[in-house]
């Protein structure tokens, strides 16, 4: 566990937030060599955070001992030298059982997704994320999206959980957002973290910038790091004509290319990572792996992205 509070290393960070893919090798299994050697780049490029075994990694993949392998090797390959957040899902139980395994593993926080399957009320939300939050010391950050979707009121009782220290929304609802901003700031006031969590979030961040929200998560970092790190540096600068360049140029045709397949989120970043040389498998059923002219067009793309980078240079 790195030794510095999860909250003030998230609050200001140095580089995107990482969010590694989960290796496996031919046959299907982990391949954890290959993994912590992701990590390792990752950090090595400027990450400022491993978020392991969260959407990108696959978390729904995972069995419970294979996640905990999985976290343990992400705490390794960081050393220390940035905080690792494990996610955390299911069924309150199950949440509950994921939360101590990450805390066995070294992990330094939580990302709380949505329950399985059910659509419950804000009342049996508030219970489910205050009961994962106090089966650990580790501090928890909220994953707002799908079936687990909050009231203003309700992000104020998070707020005010003791182990609670940040809201991510998936969601993209901004309206949402501001209101749960605002009520937050009034009625719980504090350092509460807030995240913007949209697959491929560069190409929403100044919107979500607008409302207050300089933090997101970066699947994109997985495979070309260094034009995730130009973005994020130009938002850190107020380089409004480079952010634009690298959304016209790279992140709007991924996106469109993106939805160009279901499960494309997780597995087209994978299918980036192995473009870029490292060998991490193919994703788990029931994603599949992207079309083979999909592939072709992102490693067009990704040419594109560096050759943006060059002309900025």
């Amino acid at each position: 566990m790195t030794p510095a509070p999860l909250a003030a290393r998230l609050r200001d960070p140095r580089g995107p937030l990482f969010f590694p893919v989960t290796a496996y090798g031919p046959d299907g299994s982990l391949d954890l060599d290959a993994y912590r050697e992701h990590v390792r780049r990752g950090v090595a490029a400027g990450a400022a955070a491993v978020f392991a075994c969260c959407g990108t990694g696959e978390f729904h993949a995972l069995l419970p001992e294979e996640f905990e392998a999985c976290v343990g090797a992400a705490v390794a390959a960081a050393d220390g030298q940035v905080p690792v957040v494990a996610g955390a899902g299911y069924g309150t139980a199950l949440a509950v059982r994921y939360a101590r395994l990450a805390a066995a593993a070294g992990a330094d926080g939580l990302l709380a997704m949505p329950p399985y399957l059910v659509v419950a009320g804000q009342e049996g939300l508030l219970r489910h994320y205050r009961e994962v939050a106090a089966a650990t010391e580790l501090p928890v950050i909220v994953y707002q999206r799908d079936n687990a979707v909050f009231t203003p009121p309700t992000v104020v009782e998070l707020a005010r959980t003791e182990g609670v220290i940040g809201f991510k929304d998936g969601l993209g609802d901004l309206d949402l957002m501001q209101r749960i901003v605002s009520a937050v700031r009034t009625e719980a006031p504090g350092d509460f973290l807030y995240f913007n969590g949209l697959p491929t979030a560069e190409q929403t961040q100044l919107a979500y910038r607008a409302i207050g929200i300089s933090l997101y998560s970066s699947a994109v970092f997985c495979f070309v790091p260094e034009i995730a790190l130009a973005f994020h540096a130009a938002l850190r600068e107020g380089d409004r004509t480079t952010a634009e360049r690298l959304l016209d140029g790279f992140y709007r045709p991924f996106v469109e290319l993106r939805a160009q397949g279901r499960g494309y989120a997780v597995s087209l970043v994978k299918a980036g990572v192995r473009l870029r040389g490292l060998d991490v498998g193919e994703v788990r059923p029931p994603l599949h792996e992207p079309a083979e002219d999909h592939v072709k067009q992102l490693a067009r793309l990704i040419e594109r992205g560096y050759a943006l980078l060059e002309e900025n240079a």
